[in-house]
């Protein structure tokens, strides 16, 4: 069910932008953003923090956008989400030696140590990336194709990321068929999180 919600503001974004415009869409993406944090409350859940980073940014960058009449703003929205995973990767290993993709695939995937810490550093080298392309497709590209490349391309190439990432450790994926399955299933819940451009939490 919360991975059916990751995807809603999404949807919701791109039916506004066909049928109204921008501006509509980002303020559909502020309200669903809200309702996501006021679904767990109701449900008396822990609100992850993924869901309050995004808030807090979407409000922020979202807000300008709107108020300006400027998509620039949104546009930087995606690119500071991305390059902030590639951040917090990055820092949470090399500085407080804690493996966040481990903490996310570890109950499905057994591996040496140095192979999280490659899968931890492609992750962030791939977040890094996709935040380096959207500025790229943003400012030199029509609102559409931005739009397209949002919605569909990112949201593409971090499936792609993640499936390949687990097949790439195929000699450690576990026999059994349920636990290939269930590694699938985390490594995909971490592109969810990208794809509505906001940090996980494995509860």
């Amino acid at each position: 069910m919360h991975a059916v919600l990751e995807y809603i503001p999404l949807i919701i974004f791109l039916l506004f932008y066909k049928f109204a415009d921008l501006y509509w869409a980002t303020g559909s993406l502020i309200v669903t953003s809200a309702l996501q944090i006021l679904y767990y409350l109701i449900k008396k859940e822990k609100v992850p923090t993924r869901n309050w980073i995004f808030f807090g940014l979407i409000a922020v960058f979202g807000g300008l956008t709107i108020f300006f009449h400027d998509d620039a703003f949104i546009k930087w929205k995606v690119t500071i989400i991305n390059e902030f995973f590639a951040i917090a990767l990055l820092v949470s290993h090399y500085v407080f030696n804690k493996n966040i993709i481990k903490q996310f695939l570890s109950e499905s995937l057994t591996l040496p140590e140095p192979i999280w810490t490659k899968l931890n550093l492609a992750w962030a080298i791939f977040f890094a990336l996709c935040g380096a392309l959207n500025l790229y497709v943003a400012f030199n590209f029509e609102l559409d194709t931005w739009v397209n490349f949002k919605v569909f391309g990112l949201t593409g190439l971090t499936l792609v990321f993640a499936v390949g990432s687990i097949f790439s450790l195929y000699k450690y994926l576990p026999q059994d068929n349920e636990e290939v399955a269930d590694a699938l299933e985390d490594s995909i819940e971490i592109s969810s999180s990208v794809m509505s451009e906001s940090p996980n939490d494995k509860k």
